[in-house]
């Protein structure tokens, strides 16, 4: 068989390059806000290992090692912010990744059209309200003396209840607050899922005498299970990644105990303290670790599963 002349192969690349122009046209500026955005500042990780100076600069400055890891890593507030955003993060994927998967089971169950989308323009609403919003709104609702849910409880005869002021409450406060304004949108790609589920299985279930139950989970979570486990596997990648914008506006001097977690401790000794070297050194402890979480998580349940991000 013959090959194609150079001059051929070349008027044919010519003809897929102009062809493909409107293509490269709209990913444009994407990539540039990527590159810009996300991959040029990935030069200032050199800042973690040295004693920064802006006079110097980052390259000028003392190179330092690992000192600013081991300062961390060795002291007691280091430890402690720590613990607290695992703890926060272990709670938020118990409690919140089964609940939009339930909700998304329980709306695809249901038979009446416009209660379906009710249920659904109900669930979906919360997660369009800013985060500020958000917080004022808790701040309202659990106020000591005129919060709806403090008067509820003195009107049962209990004693008013201090929400945010409580060290012991504020994960129960972040997470179920998290779980309610955005559970109905997270159910969406598992409705999607469902509605792809084999309607030949279904039936076959039901001729066999299936209740509604074993039908779900026998049929329809089988189905299903890719997805939950990609989503899983995202999760628990990012444990590390607690919202700052949320827990800095819930944060308070009697709380701190259990709120101040790595992105807040950042925030407060990169940008308010000045400790640019330190903060940028916890940063990247943070972001390792949640790297080395999403490839293990993958690795292992592409052996016990078969599937996996990549």
């Amino acid at each position: 068989m013959s090959t194609p002349s150079p001059l051929l192969q070349g008027s044919r690349r010519n003809r897929i390059k102009s062809s493909n122009w409107q293509f490269w046209a709209i990913i444009a500026l994407p990539l540039l806000y990527v590159a810009v955005f996300l991959y040029a500042p990935m030069g200032g990780i050199a800042m973690a290992f040295v004693d920064y100076s802006p006079r110097r600069g980052i390259f000028g400055s003392p190179f330092v090692g690992f000192k600013w890891f081991n300062q961390y890593l060795t002291t007691p507030s280091g430890l402690s912010t720590i613990a607290n955003t695992l703890r926060i993060g272990i709670y938020s994927l118990l409690a919140g990744f089964p609940i939009p998967i339930l909700l998304a089971i329980g709306i695809n169950e249901v038979n009446s059209r416009k209660f379906k989308k009710t249920v659904q323009m109900v669930t979906y609403a919360p997660y369009f309200i800013s985060v500020v919003v958000m917080v004022g709104m808790l701040m309202q609702f659990t106020d000591l003396r005129l919060g709806i849910i403090n008067r509820l409880i003195a009107a049962s005869g209990g004693k008013p209840i201090n929400f945010f002021g409580s060290a012991a409450i504020f994960p129960h406060l972040y997470v179920w607050s998290g779980i309610w304004q955005t559970m109905g949108y997270s159910s969406i790609l598992y409705l999607a899922a469902l509605s792809g589920v084999s309607k030949e299985l279904q039936e076959a279930a039901i001729v066999d005498g299936a209740t509604r139950l074993k039908r779900i989970w026998h049929v329809d979570l089988p189905e299903i299970s890719s997805t939950l486990i990609i989503m899983l596997i995202f999760s628990i990648g990012s444990i590390m990644s607690v919202g700052f914008e949320k827990v800095y506006l819930m944060q308070n001097a009697l709380n701190t105990r259990s709120s101040e977690i790595i992105s807040t401790f950042v925030y407060k000794v990169g940008l308010q303290n000045g400790n640019y070297s330190f903060s940028t050194a916890v940063g990247l402890f943070n972001s390792l670790v949640g790297f080395v979480l999403l490839v293990g998580v993958n690795r292992l349940s592409r052996k016990l599963t078969d599937t996996s991000v990549w």
